[in-house]
């Protein structure tokens, strides 16, 4: 019996069964392993500054999107879907750190019986009261102490990195709503690809799209940035129902397509980079949630969700408000659809993953 004092020193002093020999080592290393994954966990979501798809945060959210999914399954319109989903994205972030301190309290629990605390509702009450730094259950020996002192600091730390990623949070949705709101100055609500190059072309002049696309460039790789290393963004929904970053996106793209395709100004390779921007920041979002894509597509051996239908009746709106456009449409249609199949399986598997609203071209139609 000295020997497995030896080997293991916080086995109690008393004599024990010999069950005990077997089960309490087991239960400290199960104990220890469970608060290992809780705190790698935390550290994946609110530390590492770059994409991390942790099985606990996917987990929390997947569970959290089956009860709100039920919620607003009897949604009779879809602001009153929205209303409900609003809360989906708040409720999953504040729902990681009970997660994570329930498996911490567990693991702590285990370790603590393994230690010796018995019975099993005394080592729950010595995690308890450590994890929560209230004090009114402690144990005796200065290997238990080290536990306790330890338990106390994790569950400290989990609030304080919370506390901080808040605000990291709502900096970057301010940012990517900001560009949102502008749009609809200059796109329209919903936005509509076509809207925006009406309006270019009555306000500021074709030429001045160009700054459009630099700007929303930049929009895209801040997007792309903040969407995969703080992912419960891409859940957050804009302030108002019928505004969304998908939408928003989707607009800008098809947007520079058609400038690119069929609008006869001189070519800019500002646009060129605006539309590889988005769909690269689309795919890193789509690889982060595993939808499956095609990595180099080309048209017409993948299709798009757009018909040739809805690119003429597009063409025909530009033309009937004076818009300067190519006179071989058919290649026209070839060049566009080329642009488009770019990004068209990602944007529309994340307007479905985001419930986003009904958009021309995004989305519902």
């Amino acid at each position: 019996m000295s020997n497995v004092y030896q080997i293991y020193p916080f086995y109690p002093v008393h004599p024990v069964k010999n069950m005990d020999l077997l089960f309490r080592p087991l239960a400290f290393i199960a104990g220890a392993l469970v608060t290992s994954v809780a705190i790698f966990s935390a550290v994946q979501t609110f530390v590492l500054p770059r994409s991390a798809n942790d099985p606990v945060a996917r987990l929390v959210f997947r569970g959290m999107r089956r009860l709100f999914d039920l919620l607003s399954i009897r949604a009779s319109s879809y602001h009153a879907r929205d209303r409900i989903m609003a809360l989906y994205a708040p409720f999953g972030v504040l729902a990681l750190l009970p997660t994570w301190l329930a498996m911490i309290l567990l693991g702590y629990t285990a370790m603590f019986w393994g230690s010796g605390v018995e019975p099993w509702y005394q080592a729950f009450k010595v995690s308890g009261s450590s994890l929560l730094t209230l004090g009114f259950a402690t144990a005796d020996r200065f290997g238990q102490a080290l536990l306790e002192y330890s338990e106390a600091t994790i569950g400290l730390m989990l609030v304080a990195l919370l506390i901080a990623y808040m605000p990291s949070m709502y900096s970057a949705f301010s940012r990517r709503e900001a560009a949102v709101t502008l749009l609809e100055v200059r796109a329209g609500n919903p936005p509509s690809a076509v809207e925006m190059i009406k309006r270019f072309y009555r306000i500021h002049g074709l030429d001045r799209l160009g700054e459009q696309w630099q700007a929303w460039e930049s929009w895209f790789a801040d997007v792309e940035e903040s969407h995969t290393s703080l992912a419960a963004l891409v859940f957050f929904r804009s302030p108002r129902p019928d505004r969304s970053w998908v939408t928003a996106a989707g607009a800008v793209l098809d947007a520079a397509s058609l400038a690119r395709s069929v609008v006869d100004i001189p070519a800019d390779p500002r646009a060129d980079l605006c539309i590889r921007a988005g769909y690269l920041a689309l795919r890193s979002i789509a690889d982060f949630f595993r939808f499956p894509y095609h990595t180099d597509p080309h048209y017409p051996s993948q299709p798009i969700s757009l018909s040739r239908a809805d690119f003429d009746a597009a063409c025909a709106e530009l033309a009937a408000q004076g818009v300067p456009l190519k006179v071989d449409r058919e290649q026209a249609w070839r060049d566009f659809a080329g642009w488009r199949v770019n990004y068209d399986e990602t944007l529309l598997a994340l307007a479905r993953l985001t419930m986003a609203p009904p958009s021309p071209w995004t989305g519902e139609r």
